[in-house]
């Protein structure tokens, strides 16, 4: 099985690491290379790419977007989220699909099911690429409200078009999330604040964090990010950004190879320093 990786930049990645696991662990014979496309070499290096034998890949920033008009079909899930980072690759045509936001969710019901049992709020901070797939995935669950808080709210607007209608849910600021951050079950940060090399900040501050709320970052370089930290020392319950990497990618890998795989030997050998 011939797997990768699309993106810019990628060398630092960790998924042809979890994904060798993934094909040890189901006795499947092949590889996962990371292929860096340059911004102005994309659509010619993606026409190559349409021409070789490749079995799927995954798609990380900046092409989740871009990669679209270059696929066949594209799930309903992901049209509707407006980004990719799946493709797998069948009978010379290409399927996309979005396991991120799937990733998160189903990292968080085997940490926190009680997050999934009715009633809860929960705020995204950022309204970027990744926050689309994070946004949907919430909204279809059980949750009472969703909110979203972004330094540019008609950004966080433009994702509520995503919410039919089945709860409640809007935008804000960063500063109003602040303000209201008590009456918050979940807080998912979506955001790049924090992340290697600059690693001593965090989107918002947590003063008013309720008391075991559960504080979610998706960075995952460093594993305790600034924000991790303060929520610990606020009596929050924290969740490490690796785990929705190995979760999004576990899904990803079950859709090109058919084949279930499970997570908890990865995430207890995972490089978490």
């Amino acid at each position: 099985m011939k797997l990768g990786l699309i993106g810019h930049p990628i060398k630092h990645s960790k998924s042809p690491w979890i994904h060798q696991q993934f094909l040890d662990q189901t006795g499947i014979k092949g590889s996962y290379q990371l292929i860096e496309i340059e911004p102005n070499q994309f659509e010619e290096n993606i026409k190559k790419l349409k021409q070789t034998d490749w079995d799927g890949f995954n798609v990380t920033i900046p092409y989740k977007e871009k990669i679209i008009p270059y696929l066949d079909e594209i799930s309903s899930d992901a049209e509707q989220i407006g980004a990719v980072n799946t493709v797998v690759c069948r009978n010379q045509r290409w399927y996309g699909y979005n396991t991120d936001g799937l990733g998160l969710v189903t990292a968080l019901k085997d940490n926190f099911p009680g997050l999934f049992t009715g009633g809860r709020s929960a705020l995204i901070l950022g309204a970027g690429g990744a926050s689309r797939g994070i946004y949907y995935a919430l909204i279809n669950e059980n949750f009472s409200e969703v909110a979203i808080a972004n330094r540019t709210i008609s950004r966080a607007e433009n994702l509520l078009t995503l919410n039919q209608g089945q709860i409640k849910s809007y935008a804000l600021s960063f500063k109003e999330a602040e303000e209201r951050l008590s009456q918050y079950d979940l807080i998912v940060q979506t955001t790049s604040v924090g992340m290697v090399p600059v690693t001593d900040q965090q989107v918002i501050d947590l003063t008013h964090l309720k008391l075991g709320a559960v504080v979610s970052d998706i960075v995952y370089q460093p594993f305790w990010t600034a924000i991790l930290k303060d929520a610990a020392t606020r009596g929050g319950k924290v969740h490490h950004g690796h785990e929705m990497l190995v979760y999004q990618a576990k899904h990803a890998f079950e859709l090109w190879s058919g084949e279930k795989v499970d997570v908890k030997s990865i995430l207890s050998q995972f490089n978490c320093q």
